[in-house]
């Protein structure tokens, strides 16, 4: 069963730790053969306080999807993300779309 992220997250407020975040995540997207926003039709931000973006990455399994996150890399990474913008993240299990 696959396995997604969804991160719901406010405007970026700091472009560079973006940018630092994107070029870390990229080899671990690729080690996890996650895909960002898989999904035909992207979902839609209704009821939100701060927030103003939607991220759905998509993992082959459920059993990956936890693993990445759990990366010592990821950690790193993850640090930027934060540093980049407010943000909450969901790990499903399931299929969508």
């Amino acid at each position: 069963m696959k396995g997604y992220w969804l991160i719901v997250g406010t405007e970026i407020s700091d472009d560079d730790a973006q940018g630092e975040y994107a070029r870390l995540w990229k080899p671990i997207a690729e080690k996890y053969q996650a895909r960002i926003s898989p999904l035909k039709v992207p979902p839609l931000l209704k009821e939100a306080r701060d927030a103003r973006r939607v991220i759905v990455v998509e993992f082959p399994s459920y059993e990956l999807a936890l693993a990445c996150y759990d990366d010592p890399d990821y950690g790193e990474a993850r640090r930027f993300a934060l540093q980049a913008s407010n943000r909450e993240l969901l790990i499903l299990k399931g299929e969508m779309g």
